[in-house]
């Protein structure tokens, strides 16, 4: 049966969860489309991630090729257009490593193009009721990192595997741990934050639901 490769990060940054990685879990075996999604973590770590991402991909060649990461803040789900070619962190990732203006891969392309049809993933999600909308930068951390990798990795490929990535936000416990560390620190007031906003599980798992299907039918 064909295969859908659906990635996501372990927990970074002191948290102890990461929603991408609840996604994964949740959806891994499951069929959508004909295809069996195959669920793999990523670790946070700009060495380690790219040899399990690429390998994954040219060994079980997938039909499709969609990645999965926190957005701290982000209040929708949101659809990245495109990659580029640079890493820059604003905080180390799980291995203490913080690469600053750098090169995803110094033999790439500026920049690549998601090849999943956005624009109809974003009205089908609005139609059911989840909040969507398209990004033109998946910013200089390991989600744009794993992106631009993905991609090249699908191109390589050569069989037409489609490609992109889903931002989602915090699940409403961590807000809820957020606020109570906001409350017991006592240092910022409430309307000073711009990272509580959160979704439930239930409504991430069905914006990628939808997303997986109509990219196999578009394929």
């Amino acid at each position: 049966m064909p295969e859908i490769l659906l990635t996501g990060f372990q927990p970074y940054g002191g948290r102890q969860l990461n929603p991408s990685a609840e996604v994964v879990r949740a959806l891994d075996r499951t069929q959508i489309g004909g295809c069996t999604v195959r669920g793999m973590l990523l670790p946070v770590s700009l060495g380690a991630a790219r040899q399990p991402l690429e390998d994954a991909i040219l060994e079980h060649r997938p039909a499709l090729v969609v990645s999965t990461g926190l957005w701290p803040g982000e209040p929708v789900i949101r659809l990245e257009r495109v990659a580029v070619n640079r890493v820059s962190f604003e905080m180390p990732d799980n291995d203490g490593q913080r690469p600053l203006d750098e090169s995803v891969d110094q033999e790439g392309p500026v920049a690549r193009a998601v090849t999943l049809p956005v624009g109809q993933i974003i009205a089908s999600l609005r139609e059911k009721g989840i909040p969507a909308r398209t990004s033109d930068t998946a910013g200089t951390f390991l989600c744009n990192a794993t992106l631009y990798r993905a991609l090249g990795a699908c191109e390589q490929l050569g069989i037409g595997t489609r490609c992109g990535f889903i931002h989602v936000p915090y699940l409403p416990q961590q807000v809820a741990e957020l606020l109570n560390d906001l409350s017991n620190e006592g240092r910022l007031e409430l309307h000073q934050r711009a990272d509580l906003a959160s979704m439930s599980l239930d409504m991430m798992l069905d914006a990628i639901r939808t997303t997986l299907a109509l990219s196999l039918e578009q394929g």
